[in-house]
């Protein structure tokens, strides 16, 4: 799964991956949380950089607390799920990130572990987004991260992942009109070899933590280790 992720690079990076104009500087954020507006790029403007809100509200929704629930959406079966079964065919976006946390049991306690692409900077997750109506009838956007079982270096910390698009031709197609059967084939576990996890500091725990120094690698104790 991903139940945490990270944003801080410059519009200037961003706009050169991925071949669209930036206007306003992007604002890191280096503990995303869900319910968070980050950054995506959709199948709607492949050309633009949107924000959304993480946790997919779909448009049937009564309320937006449904959110916080749906903020992964597991590959297997997707195209059968009531929440998901729309936006896979039609509303599919690129999550973008710079690294992302998931956490090991321990025993009794969970380990945070910090995890980034090897020499790239920014990763490129898939995701669905949907729009639902408020009862003021304004449009909330908003997005799910699909996820699918973990390579090698993954399944020391969890056995679920995001699905990482790691090449132009993969990101490109992914907001493109497809047939159901094409989109499901790009739904792959990224190749072993990839990754670089590490252990950070359990301040990333809180939400109310956002700074650079999350990002640190820490020494565990000789007890932890593998």
């Amino acid at each position: 799964m991903c139940g945490r992720f990270s944003l801080a690079v410059s519009k200037e990076r961003v706009s050169k991956k991925f071949n669209i104009t930036i206007e306003e500087d992007i604002i890191p954020n280096y503990n995303i949380v869900p319910t968070d507006e980050t950054y995506i790029i959709g199948n709607n403007f492949p050309k633009n950089l949107q924000k959304m809100s993480w946790g997919l509200v779909p448009y049937w929704a009564k309320d937006a607390k449904i959110g916080s629930n749906l903020i992964n959406a597991r590959s297997e079966g997707i195209a059968s799920k009531l929440s998901f079964r729309m936006p896979i065919r039609k509303r599919r976006c690129l999550v973008l990130a710079d690294g992302f946390y998931e956490w090991r049991k321990e025993g009794r306690k969970k380990i945070p572990y910090r995890i980034t692409m090897q020499n790239e900077p920014i990763i490129a997750m898939a995701g669905i987004w949907d729009i639902w109506n408020d009862p003021n009838g304004l449009p909330y956007y908003s997005f799910a991260i699909l996820t699918t079982r973990s390579n090698e270096e993954m399944s020391k910390v969890h056995d679920r992942m995001p699905i990482i698009l790691s090449t132009q031709e993969e990101q490109k197609k992914w907001l493109e009109e497809l047939k159901l059967e094409e989109i499901l084939n790009m739904m792959q576990t990224l190749k072993s070899g990839c990754l670089d996890v590490f252990p950070v500091s359990d301040r990333v725990n809180s939400y109310k933590n956002n700074e650079p120094e999350l990002y640190q690698p820490i020494q565990l104790p000789p007890t932890l280790f593998d």
